[in-house]
């Protein structure tokens, strides 16, 4: 029994000593896992609940957010979108795609994601209920000009509580309405 506990003690002393730490930073152009979670402290955006084609089809506007997980500015901007999500909550589709699969691809098919991606990041698109781009700028959009055009796409008025984005540290953030935490 004591030559068991011995070498269970051992085994765990052995992986504690061999796993070597992650590391991640915002400001790099480091791969370290998917944006949302990490940064943004959201998961739920990825894999997006709706498609472009889905949303079209379905009448609601849609904000695409073009990114790649390894890419610097995007990661800084994923708090941002989270902030949407939280903003807007269901009455809008927020898409998030990475670019990855979309490199050189040429399509004339406005359900597809490469019809509206530039070949830069981040990029977001924002479409009305009949697929009709709103916003489509490239780099990290002020989150008012963002507001305002889904607010022009769907008809709604813009939301009338601020929204705050705190980075608990290198790696953490969290969009909260005047400054509290959503309870979802």
């Amino acid at each position: 029994m004591n030559s068991i506990v011995a070498s269970l003690t051992a085994l765990i002393f052995l992986v504690c000593v061999s796993v070597q730490p992650a590391y991640s930073a915002r400001d790099t152009n480091s791969f370290d896992g998917n944006i949302f979670p990490i940064y943004a402290g959201n998961g739920s955006l990825v894999p997006p609940a709706s498609s472009i084609s889905d949303s079209i089809s379905n009448k609601r506007t849609s904000v695409i957010f073009y990114y790649l997980d390894d890419s610097a500015t995007s990661k800084q901007y994923a708090a941002v979108i989270s902030g949407l999500k939280l903003l807007w909550a269901t009455s809008i589709d927020i898409i998030p795609i990475t670019t990855d699969e979309l490199q050189g691809v040429n399509t004339n098919d406005r359900k597809d994601p490469a019809y509206y991606w530039h070949g830069n990041i981040p990029q977001i698109v924002v479409l009305d209920g009949n697929g009709e781009v709103q916003l489509d700028k490239e780099g990290q959009i002020p989150i008012d000009q963002l507001n305002e055009a889904i607010s022009k796409s769907s008809g709604l008025d813009q939301p009338e509580f601020n929204i705050t984005i705190k980075s608990f540290n290198e790696y953490n953030s969290e969009a909260s309405k005047d400054g509290y935490a959503d309870p979802r």
